[in-house]
């Protein structure tokens, strides 16, 4: 699966090459310039929506974008885990590849290079503007670590972006600050923050020595310093007039994203919109609190379609529908209870957040990386469902296409350009696909076909109660008979399985 090798024997012929040539260059001449906006959901599951099946929680907005474009039902994300898929998708890059890609603390450095091609440098290139709002959870600074007090270098602006207003990590680990371009956003420089994830600093209480002033309580982990009355992962202290609050947060990043918009509606524009939802801890606007009838994780979702809502309200206003594609997907799978006591569990009732699948975040099973995905562009994409096989790794290279561009050689050197299928031109897109788990474990999906290595490990993360998919002999399913991953028929097979085993391996060494 070579992105830029073109197999003469899929065409009638050199006039037949000469023909697709031209007709790919006509159609990135029609739509380069028109907008791109991928809104990047935080831990939200295949089932959490409505028009993926969801009945107990209401998504308007969302299920509106979907009934208007396209709605695929086999789309992935490369890992079970929040930091390697976010550098997957803006690399092009398998993030099992590299290592340090794990999940981060809050105090990491940048694991994207400055002068790394990602999709913002790409579309950069081609006269887009470009930014990124919201989570960011890939690191920031130097080795050792951003200068939380300075100029903050080694950060979305040194890849591509032009604009960023991003939470450094994630909001249930310090600090708990907003960064805008190369600074602290709010900080007062008398009031310097400290940061550590190896021993407490300053006097600030923390969760585990003062359980009474929490609001929210942890249920494993998360017990360290206490921002907002919510106890954290990692030690802070300083930068109060930094400090977010936690229900306003949505509020927060999607004035930011729908400024962003406004200021660029006369010049193409990337906007990667990184929501905290759904993400722990879950503590939504007053406006969502409540309102879904299953605690704070079913008012996330009210919340997050909110955000999906006023980007749409905000183009529409606009009139940019017609020049601006939005795609709503997901970092990976769901998980009820992971780190704080919010009832996710106790009201979660008939509602299933993977929907038909098996496992969630952290899993190897496809609960964990098949994700809701959906592409609107009005007037320019004939609506409905698509099953088409298809992973985020490969937006680089298809927006690369969008936008008459070819990417350097050692540019996302797993993304391959499947704009046709993005834009509902085609159904036939990967081969294959490939899926990481927390633990390192990889999956291969080709055709009906689910292989995941064999490996020790623990079958349930006992702290978040999901199937983690691991298992020390071979697992085969057949997704078309058996979606839920149910009956591993790995025995029955044995062709099939050295056949899916020399691909992962090949896949592996890169060939």
């Amino acid at each position: 699966m070579n992105k830029r090798k073109i197999n003469p024997a899929i065409l009638p012929g050199a006039l037949g090459l000469l023909s697709a040539i031209s007709s790919q260059a006509a159609f990135s001449q029609q739509v380069e310039k028109s907008n791109i906006i991928v809104i990047y959901a935080d831990d939200l599951g295949y089932g959490d929506i409505g028009c993926y099946g969801a009945t107990r929680v209401s998504t308007p907005n969302i299920d509106r974008l979907a009934k208007q474009g396209i709605r695929f039902t086999n789309a992935h994300c490369t890992s079970a885990t929040s930091t390697p898929s976010r550098y997957s998708l803006l690399t092009g890059e398998y993030a099992w590849r590299r290592k340090g890609t794990g999940v981060l603390p809050g105090d990491a450095s940048a694991i994207i290079q400055p002068g790394r091609t990602t999709i913002a440098s790409v579309l950069k290139s081609a006269g887009y503007r470009t930014g990124v709002i919201g989570k960011w959870h890939l690191g920031l600074g130097p080795q050792g670590g951003p200068d939380w007090n300075g100029n903050i270098e080694s950060g979305p602006l040194d890849i591509g972006f032009d604009y960023c207003f991003i939470m450094p990590a994630t909001g249930d680990r310090v600090p708990c600050v907003f960064v805008e371009n190369r600074k602290v956003f709010g900080l007062d420089p008398n009031d310097p923050i400290t940061v550590s994830y190896n021993n407490k600093v300053g006097d600030w209480p923390t969760g585990s020595e003062n359980p009474g002033l929490l609001k929210m309580h942890p249920s494993h982990g998360h017990d360290m310093t206490i921002v907002n009355g919510i106890s954290r992962i990692g030690y802070m202290t300083g930068g109060r007039s930094a400090l977010w609050v936690d229900e306003d947060i949505a509020d927060v990043i999607t004035g930011k994203a729908a400024n962003f918009i406004k200021e660029n509606k006369d010049k193409p524009f990337f906007l990667y919109f990184a929501t905290h939802d759904i993400h722990v801890p879950r503590v939504p606007n007053q406006r969502f609190a409540g309102k879904s009838g299953m605690g704070p994780r079913g008012d996330a979702i009210l919340e997050f379609d909110w955000s999906v809502g006023e980007i749409m309200k905000t183009i529409d206003y606009l009139k940019l529908a017609r020049k601006t594609i939005i795609i709503v997907t997901s970092d990976n799978g769901p998980v009820v209870d992971d780190g704080y006591k919010d009832q996710a569990a106790e009201l979660l009732g008939n509602h299933k957040p993977a929907g038909p699948l098996r496992g969630g975040k952290y899993s190897a099973f496809d609960g964990g990386t098949r994700v809701i995905f959906i592409v609107g562009w009005k007037g320019k994409i004939k609506p409905g469902t698509s099953d088409a096989l298809i992973s985020q790794i490969d937006l680089m290279a298809s927006f690369a296409s969008l936008t008459g561009q070819k990417l350097p050689t050692s540019a996302g050197p797993d993304s391959h350009d499947h704009l046709d299928v993005l834009v509902g031109k085609s159904k036939t897109s990967r081969d294959w696909v490939i899926e990481h788990s927390t633990n390192g474990r990889l999956s291969l999906i080709k055709g009906d076909w689910k292989y995941i290595e064999p490996g020790p490990g623990p079958k349930i993360n006992v702290n978040t109660n999901t199937e983690t998919g691991n298992d020390p002999m071979p697992q085969l399913y057949n997704l078309k008979t058996d979606l839920g991953e149910k009956n591993n028929i790995a025995a029955l097979n044995h062709a099939v399985v050295k056949e899916l085993t020399d691909l992962l391996q090949s896949i592996k060494s890169g060939k």
